[in-house]
């Protein structure tokens, strides 16, 4: 039993933080936070520009987050895929019945949004927790401390490469992606609403700015999910219940960066290219 459970409740109570208090702490604890993860970003920038070339390493992590991802991406997006035309086409034929443009708007959609934003989440589900895990076990085994004891920078080191990697093959997975569900979506619409192949494969509707907006999330994501996960897996402490912490917390603030991001670069996408 802690020696807080045994102060009288009256002394107990005198001691907990009210709800502003603890507002007041979480708000800070964001910020914090924040502001070392925008350091953790700047300084990945710095190394990525003038830092000491290591293709051998950026080739590694480009096989780990890249190729090891690949049949999990095709099997997830390739179903996601499938339910999505189904149920669009089941809506369409309720209202209209008319698939001549099923493929353009899908295709469309895929572009602009709905590829880029469900595959970096599902990305992040298995890119994003393996940096966190394994930087954060090199931390709680001092690992990352014999590096800044042989001056080398852990930001340089273990973050930059991943970093790069992670730029080049997110935007790589994601164009796969808009292959794979725009194909799934092909055969289910041939094979549940009776549209020939010719029809579905229109791409008419997809625009510059839609494939201007589709590459931005692709390098906003690819940046993010290493600089979050790195981040957690750096401020990884007390042992190994702290890499899991560090996991947990490296999916649910990548998933929730690559949200918050979809918003900025949605509306400003929309004001730059279609608000005219």
């Amino acid at each position: 039993m802690s020696s807080r459970s045994q102060l009288p409740p009256q002394t107990r109570a005198a001691t907990e933080p009210s709800g502003v208090e603890a507002l007041g702490a979480a708000g800070i604890d964001l910020f914090q936070a924040a502001r070392d993860m925008y350091s953790v970003f700047v300084r990945t920038l710095y190394y990525t520009v003038r830092g000491k070339r290591e293709p051998g390493a950026v080739v590694t992590q480009m096989y780990e987050i890249g190729n090891k991802s690949v049949f999990f991406v095709t099997v997830v997006m390739g179903f996601i895929g499938l339910i999505g035309i189904y149920q669009s086409g089941m809506q369409s034929k309720r209202i209209i019945p008319d698939f001549t443009l099923l493929g353009a708007t899908y295709l469309q959609l895929l572009v602009r949004e709905l590829a880029a934003s469900v595959g970096a989440m599902i990305i992040a589900t298995r890119v994003g927790a393996g940096i966190a895990a394994e930087i954060g076990s090199m931390v709680v085994t001092e690992q990352v401390d014999a590096l800044r004891m042989c001056a080398a920078d852990p930001i340089d080191f273990l973050l930059k490469p991943r970093f790069v990697a992670s730029i080049v093959m997110t935007t790589v997975l994601i164009i796969w992606i808009v292959t794979v569900m725009f194909l799934a979506g092909a055969v289910t619409a041939w094979s549940f609403f009776d549209v020939p192949f010719r029809t579905f494969f229109n791409f008419s509707m997809v625009k510059t700015g839609d494939m201007v907006i589709g590459l931005s999330k692709c390098v906003a994501y690819g940046a993010a999910i290493p600089i979050v996960s790195g981040y957690c897996g750096l401020s990884t402490f007390g042992g190994s219940e702290g890499v899991g912490w560090a996991t947990t917390r490296a999916v649910v603030n990548s998933s929730l960066a690559v949200v918050i991001l979809d918003l900025f670069i949605s509306i400003a996408g929309f004001f730059i290219f279609f608000s005219r």
